[in-house]
This record gives C-alpha cells, sequence and structure tokens, in this order.
C-alpha cells in the first residue's frame, strides 16, 4: 500500500539550532542526544516517521537553497527502503528472501547484498556477537512483541539452532544468497536505520550538500561537514546520556564526515524473580548480554556504528576495544555499572583528544 508523501508544507521547519538540537534523542534513555550550541545560529529540520521511529534532518538555515527539496527526496529513499528491509511486510524483499533462500538462491539488489556482505563481514570481526540471523532468539524471548519472558530450554536450544550467519551463503558473481541450513531468516533491524542514513546522505551529498547532521530513530546519527557554514566550524557536537539518569549527559562527542550509534536496553527489558533481562541477545548464547549500561560507536558509516554498537554491547569492553586497535577508524564510550550501586564506569577507545568533552555531572556519577 503506498503511503502519502511529505509535503513541504507539513516537515519544513525554520528553527533556533538550540531548540532543534536539544529535540535529539529525548525519548531514548541510551540515545545520544545534541547539545544547545552557543550563538544564534539557525537550523532548517525536515522529517518524517519511517522505520517505526522519527528520521530527522537538520542543516544551517539558508546555507544550500535546494535542502529541503532535496532531503524530501532524501525521505522518499528512506520509504523505499524500508520497503525493501522490513520483515513486517511480506512484500518486501527481505521476506521474499526469508520464504525462499532455503530452497534456492535468490537473486538481490546490489545495494541490499552489500549490506548483506558487510553484515557477514562484521560477523566474523566480532566472533559472531553481531548477527542478522537472530531473528528467532528475539521472538522466544518475547522481544519482537514487546511481550518478555524468559523461554523454556527446549524453545530456547530450538531457536538457537536457526541462529547463524554462515548458514547465510552469498555468491558476488551471481549477486545471489541461499540459506543452507531451513529456519534461518534475516533481520536487518540493527542496521538498517543505518543503511537508510548512509543512503540518504550520499544522495544529499551528490546533490552538493555537504554539511548536515541526520538521525533515525533518535539512536542512529550520521553528521557531514560542520554545524555553521563559517571557516573554522570543527564539525557537530553530540552528547552522550547518562544510561542511569537520562535527564543527564556524560560527555559531547564531535562528529564530522562518520557516524554515532548508541546501543542500551534502558527501554526494552522485563524483570522475573528481581533480575533485569535485556531485550539485546548474545546470538552465541541466546541470553540476555549483561555487565554494560549502554555502548556508543563511532565509525565511518553510519550502518557499521549500528552494527557495532550492539556487537560491542554483547562482546563487553575488553573484546570492543581489542576490535577498536585493529580499526583505527573506529572509537567508542562504553558505560558500565560501577562499583558502587548507582555508579557508572567509563571506557574510551580510539578517541582522539578532541573527540570526547567530559561534562561535570560524569563525577557525580563514579
Amino acid at each position: 500500500m503506498s503511503r502519502p508523501r511529505s509535503t513541504r508544507r507539513e516537515f519544513l521547519q525554520g528553527t533556533a539550532a538550540v531548540d532543534a538540537l536539544a529535540d535529539l534523542g529525548r525519548d531514548s534513555a541510551c540515545s545520544p542526544e545534541l547539545p544547545a550550541p552557543r550563538g544564534d545560529a539557525y537550523l532548517v529540520k525536515v522529517a518524517r516517521r519511517a522505520m517505526a521511529c522519527q528520521f530527522e534532518f537538520l542543516f544551517n538555515a539558508g546555507q544550500y537553497p535546494l535542502d529541503t527539496q532535496t532531503s524530501l527526496a532524501a525521505l522518499d529513499l528512506v520509504d523505499r527502503l524500508e520497503d525493501q528491509l522490513t520483515v513486517y511486510r511480506e512484500t518486501s524483499e527481505i521476506s521474499l528472501l526469508n520464504r525462499q533462500a532455503a530452497h534456492e538462491a535468490v537473486v538481490l539488489e546490489p545495494g541490499l547484498f552489500a549490506l548483506l556482505q558487510k553484515a557477514q563481514q562484521l560477523h566474523a570481526e566480532t566472533a559472531g556477537a553481531y548477527d542478522i540471523t537472530a531473528g528467532p532468539l528475539s521472538r522466544v524471548w518475547g522481544f519482537m512483541h514487546r511481550s518478555g519472558a524468559i523461554p523454556t530450554p527446549e524453545a530456547l536450544a530450538a531457536a538457537l539452532e536457526s541462529v547463524g550467519s554462515q548458514w547465510v551463503q552469498l555468491d558476488p558473481a551471481a549477486s545471489t544468497a541461499r540459506f543452507t541450513k531451513a529456519g534461518v531468516e534475516i533481520n536487518l533491524g540493527s542496521i538498517g536505520k543505518g543503511y537508510a542514513l548512509d543512503r540518504a546522505a550520499d544522495l544529499l551529498e551528490a546533490a552538493g550538500i555537504h554539511d548536515f547532521i541526520l538521525h533515525g530513530g533518535n539512536s542512529s546519527v550520521l553528521a557531514r561537514g560542520a554545524h555553521s557554514s563559517s571557516a573554522g566550524a570543527s564539525g557537530w557536537r553530540v552528547g552522550v546520556r547518562n544510561p542511569l539518569r537520562p535527564d543527564r549527559r556524560l560527555g559531547e562527542l564531535l562528529l564530522r564526515n562518520r557516524a554515532l550509534a548508541t546501543s542500551g536496553s534502558g527501554t526494552q527489558f522485563f524483570m522475573h524473580d528481581g533480575r533485569r533481562y535485556g531485550h539485546i541477545l548474545d546470538p552465541r548464547t541466546g541470553w540476555p548480554a549483561e555487565g554494560v549500561l549502554s555502548t556508543s560507536v563511532l565509525a565511518p558509516s553510519a550502518a557499521e556504528a549500528d552494527a557495532l554498537s550492539t556487537a560491542f554491547y554483547v562482546m563487553g569492553p575488553s573484546a570492543a576495544q581489542e576490535y577498536c586497535q585493529h580499526r583505527e577508524d573506529v572509537s567508542a564510550v562504553m558505560l558500565c555499572p560501577g562499583r558502587r550501586a548507582g555508579s557508572i564506569e567509563k571506557h574510551l577507545f580510539g578517541l582522539a583528544e578532541h573527540d570526547w568533552s567530559e561534562l561535570d555531572d560524569l563525577s557525580a556519577t563514579e
């Protein structure tokens, strides 16, 4: 079913940067947050709901005459990508793949095929901590429909039998995918929003727009250029929230020509016998990952940042640090429970000195 497209009147807002940027991330306990910049800079904001969240594109007001029209075209692209990637529509390319790939090789659109290749690469690099075939685990734990419950050992074992990116066979020559085991399915929820931001950013840059910040669902952010057309502007500053006190920021990260994603289970979890079970599952064991409050990852692309923020949450600080040591273009801020109740232990990996600015309220949580 086709959806109504945005119009300039419906989605164009000219707003002070102090208002527009402060809105980002308010609804998520673990999301990054853009702080209010100093000065009287104004932004143009174009927004639309897609992929079960709000996508917002922000530009320096008056810098690009065609920023609104171009960003509406980019949002139309996001809509088309949702039609392609979602598992919640029977007509999507992913749903078709999940139905047919155990029986025959399925030809994929080049962009989707490249995305699956990237997901497999990240699965290998993270020793299986990132896995796009983990959907059966979310389902058996009830998180797919937000009705969490501990599965029986038999149900969990059955779900684990269908999990494993090694069962997804990709043929670059034919641009096809095939599942070598029955019951395997792909869910791109952990990488799809980032991929959509990457594609939207490419469209904007092709149209000559080089200074902007985009976000999808608050937890995925991509920035190009700087928040100001003036010489010497260094980029866009994005706040990292305190996962225990979501109304406060622990610090700020500088983004320029890279992306940021944050993962945490601050809003999706359930309690059982006094124990908390979060929605981020370790695909290797089938159980919720523990020991981390939130993970923010900076990477060259939003798709990578999305995937790695989930993987690092599962892997824990030591393995995440090792990964960043081998990837100079990836860095992270990991927040873990401190030794005292209600305190936070901060881990910074791969960040340059100017990338991170610590705020005063961090000391109050340590």
